[in-house]
């Protein structure tokens, strides 16, 4: 059993971390601001789309991560909760 609740916290840890590294790289890129005088262009379009994209699909890993980290730290504690009442 102590092994089984190692391996959690260490899944833990291991999500809670990618969940970090996942939204510091989300928050790192940088759209170019753009002025109303300024005329775009199909590229210009394309790269905020792709710039948008990516920051969401970055966002999107992360949330999936802190949800794997709170199941697993829920399955931890309610792991721990029965082996208290059944010792």
């Amino acid at each position: 059993m102590t092994i089984l609740f190692l391996l959690l916290d260490l899944s833990i840890v291991a999500a809670a971390f990618l969940s970090g590294i996942f939204w510091w790289l989300a928050s790192r890129k940088r759209l170019r601001r753009i002025c109303r005088d300024e005329m775009l262009d199909h590229a210009d379009f394309n790269r905020m789309v792709v710039a948008f994209n990516r920051t969401q699909i970055l966002n999107a890993r992360a949330a999936i991560a802190t949800a794997i980290a709170g199941i697993l730290a829920a399955i931890r504690l309610s792991g721990n909760m029965i082996a208290e009442i059944i010792v």
